[in-house]
């Protein structure tokens, strides 16, 4: 009974693996062959705006304070 259990959980796992195996080749192959998918692109940009507007935030506050030195500067 308990050897048929860890039978079949092998071999789900080892399903699990291939079917995960096959899905990132199919991934990897159409990213080589340059077909632009849209999920792919909507996943892409989906990932990076977060990262860009907190890094443009923090930029554009950076801009701004340099901006004040240079002007109090200029006023004395």
């Amino acid at each position: 009974m308990e050897s048929n259990r860890i039978l079949i959980a092998a071999l789900l796992f080892i399903i699990v693996i291939i079917g995960v195996n096959y899905a990132l080749f199919i991934i990897a192959r159409n990213w080589a062959k340059g077909g632009d998918s849209r999920w792919m692109s909507a996943l892409r940009n989906s990932l990076s705006k977060p990262m860009e507007g907190s890094s443009n935030k923090s930029m554009d506050e950076l801009r701004k304070k340099i901006s004040d030195l240079e002007n109090n500067k200029k006023v004395e």
